[in-house]
C-alpha cells in the first residue's frame, strides 16, 4: 500500500486504501488467528446456545426502567455549536456520545471546551477513541494519545470507549491480537485517571471477537455498534437472525466470560440515506428513505431497550448530510423526518418503564407506564390492520407527536410507529 490511512471527512469514516487483493492477501497472512478465535469460541458453543435459549424465553416479560436509555453523537463542527446545542436541547436526549480521533490530537483543545460545555448544561458524555494504522506500528503514539484524553477530558467525560470499528480493516486492525496490544495499557491508564472504560466497539453482527478480548480486558461498559441497515428493517433476519435474536446471542457470549456481570451498550447505530452519494458511509442497499429511516429508528431502539439486554443505545449522529437526524449543510439546517421521530420517542418513553410486550403474529406491541400514564408503542413491519384494545383509547399520538383520530377503541397499526394512551380509570 502507498498510504496506511486516509479519512473521508464527506462520510466520517476511512477510505479503504488496501485493494481487495491486498486485504485477501492479509486475511491469509492472519490465517493463525482465526484458528485461535476458532479454539476460543468452540468450547463455548453448547453452553452459549442454551444460556441463548434461556434468555429469549425472557425477553420483553420483565419491567425496566429506561431513565436515560437514548442517546446520540454529536461533532463540534466549529462556529455551528450554536446550532448544536440549540437541537440538542429540543431532542431533550441527555447522553451525547464524542468522537475523539488520535490523529487529530492536536485539536484537543476545541474538544475539552465542546466537552466542557456540555458536562456543564448537563450531558453525560462518552468518548469515543478511534485508532489509526499509525497507532498500531508506534504503540507508544497510541500510549500517548490515551494519557492525553484521559487527563484533559476526565473532569467533565466519565466513560470513554476504547478503540472503534477494529474488525474494518480500513480502521487500522488486521487483528484481534493488534486490538488487545492497543487496549492493555488502557485499564492502568484509566485508573489513574479515574476513568470507566467501554468497549470492544467490535462493528455489525461478528460476535465470535468478544471471547477473546473480554477475557484479557475487563470493560466496565460492554459496547457494540451493532448496524442491522443491510437487513433493511430491524425486523428482518440476516442469515436467520433478526436484531432480537442478535442482542440475545450477543448476552449469552457476554454472559460467559469474566465481564458477564457489566451492562451493555449499542454505542452506534443508523440507517444510512438514499440519493446521498459521496456522502453516505454504506452506498447502496443499506440505503433508506428519509421515512424509513424515521421508522427504523423508533422500532430499534423500543425493540432492543424493551429486551432487558442493552442498558443504553446511541444512534450516530446529531448532523450528518448523509445519514444525520439533520443535515447540516442545508441553509438552515433541514430537520428531517428522524430528528421528530426521535424527539418524540424521548418525550413519551424516556424515564417510562417498560411493563409487557403484547405478541401478535402481524403487529409489534409494546406496554409502558410514564407517572400514571399508560401508553403502548405499535407498528407493523409492513402493511396495516385495525387492532381493538382490551381497554379504553384515551390519545393517539403518530411517530412525530401529531395527535390522531381513531374510533372507540380501534387503532390503525401501520409501519409508521404510534403511541397509544389509555384512560386512566380504566386499569
Amino acid at each position: 500500500m502507498n498510504e496506511l490511512f486516509r479519512w473521508n471527512e464527506l462520510a466520517d469514516q476511512p477510505h479503504n486504501v488496501a485493494s481487495k487483493k491486498e486485504r485477501f492477501r492479509s486475511h491469509w497472512k492472519y490465517a493463525r488467528s482465526y484458528l485461535h478465535l476458532f479454539r476460543i469460541n468452540l468450547p463455548l458453543l453448547i453452553s452459549g446456545l442454551s444460556l441463548y435459549r434461556k434468555i429469549r424465553q425472557k425477553m420483553y416479560r420483565q419491567p425496566l426502567c429506561l431513565n436515560g436509555a437514548m442517546g446520540v453523537a454529536v461533532t463540534p463542527l466549529e462556529s455551528k455549536e450554536a446550532e448544536i446545542f440549540h437541537y440538542l436541547e429540543e431532542l431533550g436526549v441527555k447522553n451525547v456520545l464524542v468522537r475523539l480521533a488520535s490523529w487529530e490530537r492536536e485539536k484537543i483543545s476545541h474538544y475539552e471546551s465542546f466537552i466542557s460545555r456540555l458536562h456543564r448544561q448537563g450531558y453525560s458524555v462518552l468518548v469515543a477513541l478511534l485508532q489509526n494504522r499509525y497507532d498500531v506500528l508506534e504503540p507508544a503514539r497510541w500510549q500517548q494519545f490515551l494519557r492525553l484524553a484521559f487527563e484533559r477530558l476526565s473532569p467533565y467525560a466519565t466513560y470513554f470507549e476504547l478503540g472503534h470499528a477494529w474488525n474494518r480493516t480500513k480502521w487500522g486492525l488486521w487483528s484481534f491480537q493488534e486490538y488487545l496490544e492497543l487496549a492493555r495499557p488502557a485499564p492502568v491508564l484509566a485508573a489513574e485517571h479515574g476513568v470507566k472504560l467501554v468497549g470492544p466497539a467490535v462493528i455489525d453482527f461478528e460476535f465470535h471477537l468478544y471471547p477473546a478480548i473480554l477475557k484479557e480486558i475487563k470493560f466496565d461498559v460492554i459496547s457494540s455498534l451493532l448496524y442491522v441497515d443491510r437487513t433493511g428493517a430491524p425486523e428482518n433476519a440476516q442469515w436467520g437472525w433478526t436484531l432480537e435474536k442478535k442482542l440475545a446471542l450477543l448476552r449469552a457470549i457476554i454472559d460467559l466470560t469474566p465481564c458477564q456481570k457489566q451492562p451493555c451498550w449499542i454505542t452506534e447505530f443508523n440507517w444510512p440515506l438514499k440519493g446521498m452519494e459521496p456522502y453516505s458511509p454504506a452506498p447502496g442497499r443499506p440505503c433508506v428513505s428519509l421515512e424509513d429511516q424515521a421508522n427504523f429508528l423508533v422500532r430499534y431502539f423500543v425493540l432492543s431497550l424493551a429486551s432487558g439486554l442493552v442498558e443504553r443505545i446511541y444512534w450516530w449522529q446529531l448532523a450528518a448530510r448523509g445519514y444525520g437526524l439533520i443535515d447540516p449543510l442545508a441553509s438552515p439546517w433541514e430537520i428531517r423526518p428522524s430528528y421528530r421521530a426521535f424527539e418524540t420517542l424521548q418525550r413519551f418513553l424516556g424515564g417510562s418503564t417498560f411493563l409487557s410486550r403484547e405478541f401478535h403474529p402481524r403487529a409489534w406491541i409494546f406496554h409502558f407506564e410514564r407517572g400514571k400514564e399508560r401508553l403502548a408503542v405499535v407498528w407493523t413491519k409492513k402493511g396495516s390492520l385495525d387492532y381493538r384494545f382490551n381497554r379504553p383509547v384515551s390519545q393517539v399520538f403518530s411517530r412525530d407527536g401529531e395527535a390522531l383520530d381513531f374510533k372507540e377503541e380501534k387503532v390503525k397499526i401501520e409501519a409508521r410507529p404510534k403511541y397509544v394512551f389509555f384512560e386512566a380509570n380504566s386499569l
